[in-house]
This record gives C-alpha cells, structure tokens and sequence, in this order.
C-alpha cells in the first residue's frame, strides 16, 4: 500500500512533466477547453452588462435620478471587477479570454437594451440580472467537484449578481411603485408589462 510520502513524489513528478500547464494538473476534473469557452461565455456577458449599466448611468434623469444613477455605476464597476476575475481565471486555464467587441451579443447571456424610461433601464437591468443568476447557477452546477476554483468564483459572482437584483427591485418600487408588489398581481400577467402603461 502507497504511504502518502509516496503519493506526494508522484504527484511531484507528474507536475514537473507538464510545468508549463500552470494550474491544470492531471487531477483537473474537468473539460478544460470547454470551461474556457462558457468562461468566455460568462466574460462577455459582464462585459455587456458593464456596457449597459454604464448607458443608463449617464441617461438616468428625473426626481429619482440621482440616486438612480449611483447605483447604476456601482453595479457596472462591480460587473467590471467580475469580468476581471473571469478573463484571469481563462488566462490561469491556458485560454485566451474573448474581448471582441464584435461578437460579444452573440456569447452574452445578456441582452443590450437601453430602454426609455428610468423605470425601463432599471426593469431591463433586472430582467438581465434574474437571466444571468439561472444561467450562472447552471454553470456553477456545471463545475460541481470537477473545477472547484471556477466554481467557487462563480458562486461569488452569482452572490453578487443576487444582491444586484434585489437592489434593482428596490429600485423599480420606489421609481414606479406599482411594479414593486405582486400581491393580488395577476398571475398570468407579463412581468416585462407590468408597470408599464
């Protein structure tokens, strides 16, 4: 039966052959070209939510603007920071993260829509948020045991994402009141309308 010293020479052994692999040792349980890809995937979905919040910062007017606009930027510097940890993760993994600005809408989990309205930014970037907190979920699933390191950032990022969404429904009932509350709401009503008239 190996002891565990024997085990420990093993493994060294093995990460000498492939130094150059970083941190993907062989006991890496996961698909690495395929987690780079749905990283990337992650990556420009935070970049066209930092692209979007950013919009609205500037376009927020009205009695509730000001404050509006706050939390706008404060949410684009924070999609910004997880964009930042998401490309570092794909750089660790051996993958080239995906800045092209043509094909970010086509990887984006998230839609760019500016809206008219402060009530409209706001229910646009709460629809994105509640999108992209089941898209990371399944990700973070995806991951499980296999990838721990990606995994664990992405449960970061989706508590972020979480507490982002409840702000921006904070928001949404102090700007239009009316769109806050779903008691006695019709529950075959579209969510995307109501508020809306």
């Amino acid at each position: 039966m190996p002891t565990f010293r024997q085990d420990v020479e093993e493994i060294r052994r093995r990460a000498a052959r492939k130094i150059e692999e970083g941190p993907v040792t062989e006991s890496y349980g996961g698909d690495v070209k395929r987690t780079i890809e749905i990283l990337n995937e992650a990556l420009a979905t935070e970049i066209v939510c930092v692209l979007r919040y950013m919009h609205h910062y500037f376009m927020a007017t009205g009695v509730h603007g000001a404050a509006v606009r706050d939390e706008f930027k404060e949410h684009a510097d924070s999609e910004r920071e997880h964009a930042d940890m998401i490309a570092e993760r794909i750089q660790q993994l051996g993958g080239k993260p995906d800045y092209n600005p043509r094909t970010l809408l086509e990887r984006s989990a998230s839609q760019y829509i500016e809206g008219e309205t402060l009530a409209d930014m706001i229910r646009e970037d709460l629809i994105a948020e509640r999108t992209v907190i089941e898209i990371y979920q399944n990700m973070i699933r995806h991951f499980g045991s296999n990838d721990p390191t990606t995994r664990r950032m992405m449960e970061g990022i989706l508590a972020d994402e979480e507490e982002h969404a409840s702000d921006l429904t904070d928001l949404l009932y102090i700007v239009e009141p009316s769109s806050g509350k779903t008691e006695g709401q019709d529950p075959g009503a579209d969510p995307l309308k109501i508020g809306a008239a």
